[in-house]
């Protein structure tokens, strides 16, 4: 804990930032970015932006505040769902606000397993059927938007913004292009979800926000290990045995096999993302 809190305070010092900006979204992950930062250069340094929109859990300000209260840092609640309406995003599907929330995620789901045989893979590959591609727009924006708020709200403050992606995040693709991976510094990049898990135990992060199950809070009913298809501790576990080079025979076949092809997918979609051709 302590290096990466020298590294974030290292590194406001040395770009002459002021302070930095973490959007806050009543995750684990955000939440443990945001108290190390606070850590590393005091809560007066640290804004939180809070930017929840029309498919949000109902939870999701309310867990983002208590974040921001218990880390004593000043926020802001700025909803995105005018800037997705004003584009069309919400005319690609229902007006979820006309439905209660258990009839929402039970849409959501049905979609999911009719629309591809492998949802994940299909989205890491940008593969699809038109009525997919739309669903992959229309989910991916949202972090888009929200990346452009925490530069402008940054912008004018002189400060960073810091990323909250870790390591498993990254390995499988399980981020946006140019949304949620994208910051000027990224504390936790280094580090598996289950060693955020451990981390967050010795910053004592709130147990709500710990136990609560990961989820991009994008589209209702899809939470992180269900897209992935296994636990955060199961596929940790497979991704540090085949990063050391350890015998992955203890692990279930399936587990292994559905974790290689996540691996390759991932890879595709990594060097996809931040290649651009030119014309020389």
């Amino acid at each position: 804990m302590k290096e990466i809190c020298n590294f974030i305070f290292d590194f406001v010092e040395k770009y002459g930032y002021k302070g930095i900006v973490v959007g806050i979204s009543g995750g684990l992950d955000s939440a443990v970015t945001a108290a190390l930062c606070v850590k590393a250069i005091g809560s007066e340094k640290v804004f939180g932006l809070i930017m929840p929109e029309r498919d949000s859990s109902k939870d999701t300000v309310k867990d983002a505040k208590l974040v921001c209260e218990w880390l004593k840092i000043p926020f802001k609640v700025k909803s995105i769902t005018p800037i997705l309406r004003k584009i069309g995003v919400y005319k690609l599907f229902p007006p979820a606000r006309l439905f209660p929330r258990s009839f929402q995620e039970r849409y959501v789901l049905n979609k999911w397993r009719k629309l591809s045989q492998d949802p994940f893979i299909d989205d890491l590959l940008s593969k699809g059927n038109d009525q997919f591609l739309k669903g992959l727009a229309f989910y991916r924006i949202k972090h888009r938007v929200r990346m452009c708020l925490l530069y402008f709200e940054a912008e004018q403050r002189g400060y960073a913004v810091a990323s909250t992606e870790n390591k498993t995040e990254y390995l499988t693709g399980l981020y946006v292009k140019w949304g949620d991976d994208c910051g000027d510094i990224s504390p936790i990049a280094h580090l598996y979800k289950t060693q955020v898990f451990d981390l967050a135990k010795k910053l004592d992060v709130p147990e709500k926000i710990i136990a609560k199950a990961p989820s991009p809070d994008l589209i209702p009913g899809i939470d992180d290990e269900f897209a992935l298809g296994m636990s955060y501790q199961e596929l940790d576990q497979i991704l540090v045995a085949i990063e050391t080079g350890k015998d992955l025979s203890t692990f279930p076949t399936e587990k292994v096999n559905r974790v290689k092809k996540i691996l390759e997918a991932a890879k595709v979609r990594n060097l996809r993302n931040y290649r651009i051709e030119r014309f020389e």
